[in-house]
């Protein structure tokens, strides 16, 4: 089987196929575990029983979210051995720790007390209940930490020496805290958050929109609405100081970025919203630029200098024309969550958040968009990055197994109809989820299965119709 393309070529792809699939589960239980944390500690508070029905409704949500998380990455991981053993057998004593260090303290934790989050109600106290959600929420971010520590490293290494062709640790501190570090791990955390808030507000809108003015829908529509407020800007203000970071350290990923050729020597750089570059002729066509403006952002002055992508050899180039699109698709939908969160504070305050349907609408249309603006800034900082797995020490083409383009085409063609089929089926139940929404239950204490919490069915992920029962079984059934 031909498909045209090299072993190389199909292997990045298939890791790409993968990687997209798998960062859109952890960033959305990310952002839901941290939700139901502050949704069981404000019920813990008040026992306002909205918050604990809403603690239901999105905990099987994040359920699934979790599990399909949890297969798509041990999948991803297999990939090491299989298309990349060059890059494992390198860098592996750098990058096997980082990975085991996350198992050992995230996903243990996260494992640890994911049953008693799931099944524990009225089978354990109110405050332990509440100390496992808090866990796991933790090990979720835990695990972000050690993930973006490793990738981090990959973009920007330190903390190493090489010896006979290997990678060896000389400094942990320095490889994990590397100097891309501390600005990834914030833009991807704050990621996670807009992720998971946008889904709850779409949700939210589109039961608005049906005509449901209730309080859990309502107060669905509040509470995300104040992190999208919150983490917009704050996405904005990380994104520039990331900016500043990738600038002086991957500055040929800066100058695809902006689609910047030449070096801007005593003048001042533009930024262009639009163009196309081609890297054969080396210059963005058809470009509509903003004087000054690429200085001011990137230098924070009007005539500050930026590399331009000729100041690097041909074979050391990004490619400018994806780059520069997926990061222009990311800072353009950012500036969309911002009018969201903006639109959204105004409408509150004229008291209209909950009855303009045009702001509902554009809440449900901006619900995908955090998952688009999470791939499309992957996409910037992976292609970005080539042609270097490890950037300026390994070459990606060296970081290859000895396997041939029809094993990895194959294999390939099956990833895509499996994740079709199983991740399809799991998207497709969260969907009907979100179409029903959130349930009342407000079950009285005695019948909800002990100190003061609604029953849990024995059956993990039960269906969606389980949220409407209401009575226990007796001990003889």
């Amino acid at each position: 089987m031909d498909l045209g393309l090299t072993a190389l070529e199909l292997a990045r792809i298939q890791f790409a196929f993968t990687v997209s699939f798998h960062i859109i589960f952890p960033a959305t239980s990310i952002g839901l575990a941290c939700f139901l944390a502050v949704l069981e500690w404000k019920w813990l508070r008040s026992h306002n029983p909205i918050y604990q029905d809403l603690y239901k409704y999105w905990l099987k949500i994040f359920a699934v979210t979790f599990g399909m998380g949890v297969v798509s990455g041990v999948v991803m991981s297999y990939q090491f051995g299989t298309n990349w053993s060059e890059f494992s057998r390198i860098a592996g004593s750098i990058t096997g720790p980082l990975l085991t260090y996350e198992v050992l303290s995230a996903f243990f934790l996260e494992a640890g007390f994911l049953g008693i989050m799931l099944f524990g109600w009225g089978r354990v106290s109110e405050k332990a209940h509440f100390f496992a959600t808090f866990m796991v929420a933790i090990g979720t971010c835990i695990s972000m930490f050690w993930i973006l520590s490793s990738n981090s490293w990959m973009q920007t290494p330190q903390g190493f020496s090489i010896e006979d062709g290997i990678i060896v640790p000389q400094d942990w501190f320095a490889i994990v805290f590397n100097p891309s570090f501390p600005y990834r791990f914030a833009h991807m955390a704050v990621a996670a958050f807009l992720v998971s808030a946008l889904v709850i507000a779409a949700t939210a809108a589109w039961h608005l929109i049906r005509g449901r003015r209730d309080e859990l829908v309502k107060k669905s529509f509040s509470m995300a609405m104040w992190m999208i407020l919150f983490a917009a800007p704050a996405q904005v203000l990380i994104g520039d100081h990331h900016g500043l970071n990738t600038l002086k350290y991957q500055p040929a990923k800066l100058a695809a970025m902006e689609g910047h050729w030449e070096t801007n020597v005593d003048e001042p750089m533009p930024l262009y919203l639009f163009g196309i570059p081609d890297m054969q002729e080396e210059t963005t066509k058809y470009a509509v630029g903003i004087p000054y403006l690429g200085s001011l952002i990137l230098t924070h002055s009007l005539d500050g200098e930026v590399k331009g992508l000729k100041e690097f050899a041909p074979e050391d180039r990004p490619n400018s024309t994806l780059v520069f699109w997926s990061f222009r698709i990311m800072v353009g939908l950012g500036t969309l969550m911002v009018l969201l969160a903006v639109v959204g504070l105004w409408l509150r305050k004229k008291e209209r958040i909950y009855e303009n349907k045009w702001f509902h609408k554009f809440a449900l249309i901006m619900g995908p968009t955090g998952y688009i603006a999470l791939l499309a800034g992957w996409f910037t900082t992976e292609i970005g990055r080539q042609p270097w797995v490890v950037y300026g020490v390994l070459r990606t083409e060296d970081a290859l197994s000895n396997v041939s383009a029809n094993q990895v085409g194959i294999t390939l063609i099956i990833f895509v109809l499996v994740y079709t089929v199983v991740f399809g089926t799991g998207i497709y139940y969260i969907l009907k989820l979100m179409y029903k929404g959130p349930q009342f239950i407000h079950t009285p204490v005695e019948e909800q299965g002990g100190v003061g919490h609604f029953r849990t069915p024995m059956r993990p992920l039960s269906a969606v119709e389980d949220s409407l029962e209401t009575k226990d079984q007796t001990k003889g059934e």
